[in-house]
């Protein structure tokens, strides 16, 4: 451990990047300058994290993955393995579009599944769910699971990750927490167990 994280010596960590206690990097990533990681990330193999980007405690960031300016992940967010980020919406090689960057900010709890893709400028809500190979062209609101090319919703998910099948009151329970969720107006939100 240094500095009371852990960094593999095959990464790179540049001057100025902040790294909260616990957390790890592993093999072949780079932290930019001016990046902060909240405590008790976790950075797969082969990460990129760009300068100003900002993640929240708990963070876990499979394989092959970049995290370009302009991106903020909130607390216990889970990016699968090779998902993709992107923060200009029309590029070119020939234009220099530095400082353009258009912002995204995935929510509290939120998880996104393998090989998905964020077009940036669009939030993802707390606990939202992205299914594997996924293309978010739009806001997600909180509790969403959405798939697809472009990703539609399909339905809600638990904060433990599980669908939730309301009943004709508007009312859910997770199998695993026994928490209730309640649907009105298409937003869903956790009464408690």
């Amino acid at each position: 451990m240094t500095n009371d994280y852990f960094v593999h010596p095959s990464s790179v960590v540049d001057e100025g990047a902040i790294i909260g206690k616990g957390t790890k990097i592993w093999h072949f990533c780079h932290v930019s300058t001016n990046a902060r990681l909240g405590e008790k990330c976790n950075l797969g193999q082969n990460v990129f994290i760009a300068g100003d980007v900002q993640l929240g405690n708990n963070v876990k960031i499979q394989n092959n993955v970049s995290i370009y300016t302009g991106v903020t992940c909130g607390n216990d967010v889970f990016l699968g393995p090779s998902m993709v980020f992107t923060n200009v919406t029309n590029p070119r090689s020939g234009v220099n579009r530095r400082g353009q960057y258009s912002r995204t900010h995935v929510g509290h709890g939120a998880s996104i599944g393998a090989n998905a893709t964020i077009v940036c400028g669009h939030d993802i809500g707390n606990f939202a769910f992205i299914g594997a190979g996924a293309v978010v062209t739009k806001n997600i609101p909180d509790y969403a699971l959405v798939v697809g090319n472009p990703a539609k919703q399909i339905g809600w998910m638990s904060e433990y990750g599980h669908r939730l099948d309301f009943d004709d009151s508007g009312k859910a329970t997770c199998p695993e927490s026994k928490e209730i969720y309640k649907l009105e107006d298409e937003k869903v939100r956790k009464l408690g167990n």
